[in-house]
């Protein structure tokens, strides 16, 4: 271990103050509130205590705070009183609504998918009544996320130059398509226009075939996970620091971070990429999938030693001798050579039986699995990633698990995403302390829902 690091973690240690911060800077508040039905065991969730106002809709931002909500953190919603997240509307498919006073086709999937373990507030900061319900949420709250155009929330008195007036430890994150600042700043930006402007959807799709994008939406992904990764580490700052700060985060620049060895190839060659590979690989041979008697699977033969143990479970040992063959750099020369000898090979049989053949063998393998598929693989099961909620409208729904596994804490899904305005009632009163007239006359003027 560095002598430094040594040094700054004893320092740490003899700092007994540090808890005492925390406890003064992120548990501040008076009361805690919570009506979730089923209570948070004590110590065992790692960001229990924390407050995240979500002021984001559609998939970046909702995924973003979803992660905090599943590792405990308390997460109040913003939604527009009347229509919500734009995702309530992108569908089908729609849980369907039990019977009751609800009207319409149910709950959107798209927006179960990123909304769980959260409170929706239903409220318009078009008002200025609205804007200072959020004023003195920002208050009681640790983190606010949101994903408007630059500028935007500044004619609301919401942009974080306000807010850290209001609340100084305040850690804003702002989710955007092309960040606060550059020529591109004030554009608005989807998924899949900056996979299109920033690289990815040109080394994506098949070899000599169109580019295409990912089959999920994985810029909005992975600018979810850096964001809540972000924000986790500006909560550790504040811990040592009392200060907040902003979190200028882009889907471009997130999209450029995970190019990764694509991109680092290409600086370092200073040449024009090799486009789009499929799921061959332009280095390794044998690397793609192949047609079965009645799907696909896919071989990884990353050295001389695997294809030879790929030449033997599919019957054909010789081709291991073949001077074509012998090595990798043989074999990415021959390509088209040994891919349809193996697909010729490949096709008598089904993707069942050529799992069962390679089962035990050492090879890197795998089938080519539907999405139905995947949620009801053994191992998918096997690992807990498929949950089930009782949903308030719509009975028992299933939702994909929180991926991590923690040996100590226990992140999963506590709660169903929210109807839209499901918990206006208990922030207004519980947490904000506003009376039962004011909250009727607000719904009324139609501020809140």
């Amino acid at each position: 271990m560095h002598a430094t690091f040594r040094s700054q973690i004893a320092l740490v240690a003899q700092r007994p103050s540090l808890q005492q911060s925390i406890k003064s800077s992120t548990f501040r508040r008076s009361r805690q509130w919570r009506s979730y039905s089923t209570p948070l065991p004590d110590g065992t969730l790692p960001l229990q205590g924390i407050r995240v106002l979500d002021m984001t809709r559609v998939l970046a931002g909702p995924y973003c705070t979803q992660i905090l909500g599943d590792l405990g953190a308390d997460v109040v919603k913003v939604e527009h009183p009347v229509r919500g997240d734009d995702t309530r509307a992108w569908g089908p498919p729609y849980a369907k609504y039990k019977d009751g006073p609800q009207k319409g086709p149910g709950e959107s999937a798209y927006y179960l998918a990123v909304n769980r373990n959260k409170k929706s507030l239903g409220l318009s900061f078009a008002h200025k009544s609205g804007v200072d319900i959020l004023h003195k949420l920002v208050k009681e709250c640790d983190v606010l996320v949101e994903n408007y155009l630059p500028g935007s929330l500044k004619k609301y008195n919401m942009d974080y130059e306000t807010l850290r007036q209001i609340n100084p430890s305040l850690i804003y994150a702002s989710i955007t398509g092309y960040g606060q600042t550059g020529p591109y700043s004030n554009r608005a930006g989807y998924d899949v226009m900056v996979e299109a402007e920033m690289g990815l959807m040109h080394i994506t799709g098949s070899r000599g075939g169109d580019p295409v994008k990912v089959g999920v939406a994985v810029t909005d992904l992975t600018t979810g996970l850096y964001t809540s990764n972000a924000i986790m580490a500006a909560l550790l700052a504040r811990a040592r620091t009392g200060k907040g700060q902003h979190i200028d985060s882009a889907l471009s620049d997130c999209q450029v971070a995970t190019l990764a060895n694509i991109a680092s190839s290409a600086l370092i060659s200073g040449q024009k990429d090799s486009g789009r590979w499929g799921t061959e690989h332009p280095s390794i041979v044998p690397y793609r999938s192949y047609q079965t008697l009645d799907g696909d699977i896919l071989f990884g033969g990353g050295n001389d030693r695997l294809f030879g143990v790929l030449c033997d479970r599919l019957g054909h040992p010789e081709w291991k001798e073949d001077p074509r063959f012998l090595t990798n750099s043989d074999r990415v020369k021959h390509r088209a050579e040994i891919d349809g000898l193996i697909e010729d090979c490949v096709k008598q049989k089904t993707t069942q039986q050529w799992l069962e053949i390679m089962e035990g063998s050492g090879m890197p393998y795998a089938a080519v699995n539907d999405i139905q598929g995947t949620l009801n693989h053994a191992h998918v099961r096997a690992r807990g990633m498929i949950t089930e909620v009782d949903h308030p409208t719509c009975g028992p729904v299933k939702l994909v698990n929180t991926p991590i596994k923690y040996s100590h804490a226990t992140p999963g899904v506590r709660t169903p995403p929210p109807t839209l305005g499901q918990h206006t009632d208990e922030i207004l009163g519980e947490l904000l302390q506003y009376g039962k007239k004011e909250i009727s006359q607000l719904k009324q003027d139609g501020i809140v829902s």
